[in-house]
């Protein structure tokens, strides 16, 4: 029924997403149901333009979410597709050259209004954050159900998780895949006795062993290991962000690049680890199960909850701080 699109009554998902039944063969608007809703493009091998049909075509999810809307909590239903199946038909483009180069990439989500904020594919991913956020084109909520309102829709991304609704994403019409501008090279591998923060902050900064004992002291369990270390959160707040004055939301357009002395990169999303959004507890660890590091170097990027510990970095020499921008700076 879906994917040969033949208008059968009120019975098909097309009325459903555009909410009841006219003359002439079929539901009102049904030009806006065959129209293109959504781009995916940047690094991916197949840029497309994703209609409602398209979305309706794919496996249905429904997603009930609680967040913060203001000061006013809010619980809603989607239905959708899931946003890392879109990504996956688009193909996302990686170095093959580098080790789990996806984890140093990120997904741009645009709304009509301007709103612009960051993803990482490694938040994304379900082998590693595994983040089940929707591209949501109907909702069933307090007692109604039918197409997204005017101010969400036709599509609208979703955050499961996030304390407040700011990367809830409505009406979504663009979602972006970048590689991260990073410049620190890899130094040949080795133990790193320090490293640099670097970017969009108010002066750069290099962080040893004893620089990072002063500030506020923090533990996770991970697995069967306890890290000590500092908030990474903490950390950016204390060297200072340099934040965009006219966005509301400033640091859900930012994200940060990890590299390790042998190269390898991690990104985390700002709105990942901001209290008030994603609330992640990463860290710079320098300390496991009561002593140092050792091989891991001075200090290692812990990211908690994740399936595979691909981005936690060990052997820390560079964090870079960007903010992005269409385009891919």
């Amino acid at each position: 029924m879906r994917r040969n699109m033949k208008w059968a009554g009120c019975a098909t998902v097309a009325v459903a997403l555009l909410g009841g039944c006219g003359g002439g063969g079929g539901p009102p608007g049904v030009e806006n149901y065959i129209s293109p809703v959504l781009l995916i493009g940047g690094a991916v091998d197949r840029p497309s333009a994703v209609s409602l049909a398209t979305l309706a075509a794919k496996p249905e999810v429904t997603q009930t979410v609680t967040f913060d809307s203001g000061t006013t909590p809010q619980t809603h239903t989607y239905i959708g597709a899931s946003l890392w199946s879109l990504l996956g038909d688009a193909g996302i483009q990686a170095d093959a050259s580098r080790k789990n180069d996806l984890l140093s990439r990120y997904v741009l989500a645009t709304g009509t209004d301007g709103d612009q904020v960051v993803f990482t594919v490694g938040e994304l991913s379900p082998d590693f954050g595994n983040k089940a956020s929707l591209v949501a084109y109907r909702e069933t909520s307090y007692g109604f159900q039918g197409p997204l309102g005017a101010g969400q829709g036709p599509v609208r991304a979703t955050a499961p998780g996030d304390v407040k609704d700011g990367r809830y994403v409505s009406k979504l019409t663009g979602l972006e895949v970048f590689a991260s501008p990073a410049t620190t090279p890899g130094v040949g591998g080795g133990v790193s006795p320090s490293f640099k923060v670097s970017g969009a902050v108010t002066a750069p900064v290099t962080f040893d062993l004893a620089a990072l004992q002063a500030l506020p002291r923090i533990s996770q369990a991970i697995g069967t290991s306890t890290y000590t270390g500092v908030s990474l959160w903490t950390l950016l707040n204390v060297v200072g962000l340099r934040q965009s004055a006219s966005a509301s939301n400033p640091t859900l357009s930012m994200y940060v690049v990890a590299t390790g002395s042998d190269g390898y990169r991690a990104a985390v999303s700002l709105g990942e680890i901001d209290p008030d959004f994603g609330a992640k507890g990463a860290l710079i660890a320098y300390e496991v199960d009561g002593s140092g590091l050792r091989a891991s170097g001075m200090a290692r990027l812990i990211v908690p909850g994740e399936v595979k510990q691909g981005r936690s970095v060990s052997n820390l020499t560079a964090i870079e701080v960007f903010v992005a921008r269409s385009g891919g700076s």
